[in-house]
């Protein structure tokens, strides 16, 4: 990132970086780049087919250019310069209810492409699998609720909208083989998948694969920051571009808010943007979500990682920085195009430490780093960027079995593959909070086997081994916590109202 270093507070000592020391982390970094190149040159070697090796290399070219920079700005450690740290103007936030109805906005649908990030996995939530094949609302999965809403909107308006999925090598081959069951469905899907990187031993810098047929856990997906070059180099942006498409609206493929809104399609293309991001009000349990700053007169995305550590708090507070990114992006193909070929990318670096399970018993786990992106960092690359701040309704993901629950529940009706508020709704969402027992799915369904009646729920709390029974009604506040070694069961018809429930609850069958 190209920023100012934060000036010190008044009356501190500053240390001033020697020229040595300047000049040995120039050294440093040139050695370590250097013993990187070496190692990738002969993980290419390794492919035996030529086509094949051409396109590994160019992957690898790419890698490089990014943990070079990693290196560079590690050794320059800039931090942002907070006092450059802006709100956002009324311009570079629009609110979504300024957002004129337009009635020709129909005719904007066939310059439309829609795309989902489908790169990750189901573990989380005990799931094995692409996360986008766990069933979410009356025997849909994710990818089954997509396709229903954009084989609705073809329908409906006689236009050919193309499903996009940019998958993970993790879920590449699980993905190809389900959507088969599309074929005769009246939508056209196409998919692509992000880079394959190679993990980095945190001591050495090297790689961690010793050749491209290494196995599966010495490689990752380096974040959706990877979408413009991993679009451009599989031939699916000059793809599209070619069909006569123009505008692209990206969406994690887990959440269920994001679709088609042809407001904001027919904003995008009439304020000629090149790249829109939907933001939503943040609440307490959003405060630590990216949002949008002005800095230094220019559109930024602003991630909890970059803020120092003194500017925390103001970071989270709701007065300053009113929305966080949704993840919701709308941008311009040829744009992104545009980007690419100029090498115009430069998209903050987010390192992210983990570490690989030792091979043999006693040894400690490998210490590696994974070198992302994020796609909402690109904003500061397009003209005319700027972000919507749209109702909540258009921020609906299923990370827990928490968020699982409250989609299945009657607070939504489901209707050509969209999800919509119950009108007796009063307020937003409400707050569910399970316990560890729920998390893996399994579990979930097995302690949870008909979802309670939650119209009039406010806030949810349940830990422990807690079991509900069926037609239960739940209201206002209600909060069940089971002690260990105890367990407590929800007999059939239920109805809680602003309760706390603890200790054993057992009701026999009789």
């Amino acid at each position: 990132m190209s920023a100012s270093t934060t000036a010190p507070p008044s009356g501190t000592k500053q240390h001033e970086r020697s020229q040595s020391h300047v000049a040995f982390d120039n050294t440093a970094v040139s050695q370590s780049a250097s013993s990187m190149r070496n190692e990738l040159n002969r993980l290419v070697e390794s492919v035996q087919d030529p086509s094949q090796r051409k396109l590994f290399e160019v992957e690898m070219d790419n890698f490089f250019s990014l943990f070079r920079r990693y290196l560079t700005e590690r050794a320059k450690g800039e931090k942002i310069n907070w006092e450059a740290v802006k709100s956002p103007d009324s311009k570079e936030v629009v609110d979504y209810d300024t957002l004129e109805e337009d009635a020709s906005a129909t005719s904007f649908l066939d310059k439309l492409v829609v795309l989902k990030l489908n790169g990750g996995l189901g573990t989380s939530m005990g799931c094995v699998g692409p996360k986008s094949i766990i069933e979410v609302r009356d025997g849909n999965t994710f990818l089954d609720l997509s396709v229903r809403q954009i084989e609705h909107l073809n329908r409906k308006y006689n236009v050919n909208v193309p499903f996009v999925l940019m998958n993970s090598f993790n879920t590449d081959e699980d993905t190809a083989r389900i959507i088969k069951k599309y074929e005769g469905h009246n939508i056209d899907i196409m998919t692509f998948n992000q880079s394959r990187y190679p993990r980095v031993h945190k001591d050495s810098l090297l790689p961690v694969p010793r050749s491209a047929q290494s196995p599966i856990g010495d490689w990752y997906p380096p974040g959706h920051g990877d979408i413009f070059e991993s679009m451009y180099n599989a031939g699916i942006l000059q793809q599209l571009i070619d069909m006569g498409k123009e505008v692209v609206f990206i969406s994690n493929v887990d959440n269920l808010g994001a679709v088609v809104d042809l407001n904001l399609l027919s904003h995008f293309i009439k304020s000629e943007a090149e790249y829109v991001m939907e933001l939503t009000d943040k609440t307490k349990a959003d405060v630590k979500g990216g949002t949008i700053i002005n800095y230094n007169g220019q559109v930024r995305l602003l991630e909890i990682a970059q803020v120092p550590a003194q500017y925390t708090e103001e970071f989270k507070s709701i007065k300053k920085f009113k929305y966080f990114n949704t993840n919701n992006i709308w941008a311009n193909l040829k744009a992104m195009q545009r980007v690419v070929e100029n090498n115009e990318l430069s998209l903050e670096i987010i390192p992210n430490f983990k570490s690989i399970p030792a091979d043999k018993k006693g040894e400690s786990d490998v210490p590696i780093i994974q070198i992302e992106t994020a796609i909402g960092a690109a904003i500061k690359h397009f003209k005319n960027a700027h972000g919507v701040n749209v109702p909540r309704r258009r921020f609906l993901p299923v990370k827990a079995s928490s968020d699982l629950m409250l989609v299945k529940s009657d607070l939504f009706t489901l209707s050509h593959g969209e999800l919509t508020i119950d009108g007796k709704r009063f307020g937003g969402n409400p707050l569910i909070k399970l316990g560890s027992h729920f998390k893996k799915v399994s579990e979930f369904q097995k302690r949870i086997p008909t979802i309670p009646k939650i119209i009039e729920l406010d806030h949810l709390t349940v830990t422990g081994n807690v079991k509900f029974g069926r037609n239960i009604t739940l209201k206002g506040t209600v909060i069940i916590v089971c002690n260990d070694g105890q367990s407590i069961e929800l007999p059939n018809g239920s109805v809680l109202e602003n309760c706390v429930i603890t200790g054993n609850l057992s009701i026999l069958e009789h």
